[in-house]
């Protein structure tokens, strides 16, 4: 992996972290930038570098097949719902303390669900937060503990995304790039919803059939995932995640 530090010129908040990467042999590239005007610079030229990258690569990074796949199965999905009334979610493995778990094994508990995915975990793999919450800041903060808990636990890379919007980005990556990712997929039942406009169905029931449709995608190419839905309180269900990642961790080391 290389690190890339982008910061502005008077700001040291993430020095310390910076040099406690490169003690340990990891390359990082920093990116002063003069004012925060200047980060939309930093947009062209990461868009460059994907093309080009691309280029070397032999990739086309204009084409993104599995986002269509996607699509598609959302698409399915809501007609489903709409013959129907419901959505095709099946039934939770287990319920506990307001997480619900969807998980193609046997598993008897939160514990069992988390260390059966993360036991999967191998050196160079990445773990993926694929988050269908609403971005707060608790959320935010209890997300970002949640990566720490896995990527200080399993020395692994980790991604988050807020769902939908990450199919649009690392969505193809997870399902087009190499089997070496490892997927956590979030959701919640929503505390407001509205009718989407011209249709039988609230944005709700869309971003649910768009996380199912996405889930349905990965499961079908093999990838290792396991859906926690919270049904309660959304904070509190994420410290239990947290707190029972690290339990789990200390026991799933890549091999």
């Amino acid at each position: 992996r290389v690190f890339v530090h982008v910061r502005l010129d008077d700001d040291t908040s993430l020095d310390s972290a910076m040099e406690k990467l490169i003690a340990g042999g990891h390359p990082v590239v920093t990116l002063r930038l003069r004012d925060a005007y200047a980060l939309g610079g930093e947009f062209v030229r990461w868009e460059i570098a994907t093309a080009t990258a691309g280029a070397i690569l032999g990739v086309n990074p204009f084409d993104e097949p599995n986002v269509a796949e996607s699509k598609a199965n959302t698409e399915r999905l809501l007609e489903e719902y709409l013959a129907r009334g419901a959505l095709p979610e099946g039934q939770p493995a287990v319920r506990e303390g307001g997480v619900e778990v969807y998980s193609e094994e046997a598993v008897d508990n939160l514990a069992d669900a988390l260390g059966s995915l993360l036991k999967r975990v191998r050196t160079g793999d990445y773990v993926a937060l694929g988050a269908y919450l609403e971005r707060t800041p608790s959320v935010q903060a209890a997300l970002q503990s949640i990566r720490l808990t896995l990527g200080d636990g399993l020395r692994a890379a980790t991604t988050l995304g807020y769902g939908p919007r990450y199919l649009h980005s690392t969505g193809q990556l997870h399902k087009g790039g190499g089997d070496n990712g490892l997927f956590l997929l979030l959701t919640a039942d929503d505390r407001e919803d509205v009718e989407v406009p011209g249709r039988a169905y609230t944005f709700g029931v869309l971003k649910r059939a768009q996380a199912l449709g996405d889930l349905e995608a990965l499961r079908q190419r093999g990838r290792h995932v396991l859906r926690l839905h919270l049904s309660s309180d959304v904070e509190a269900g994420l410290k239990r995640i947290d707190q029972t990642l690290k339990a789990a961790v200390t026991a799933a080391t890549p091999r």
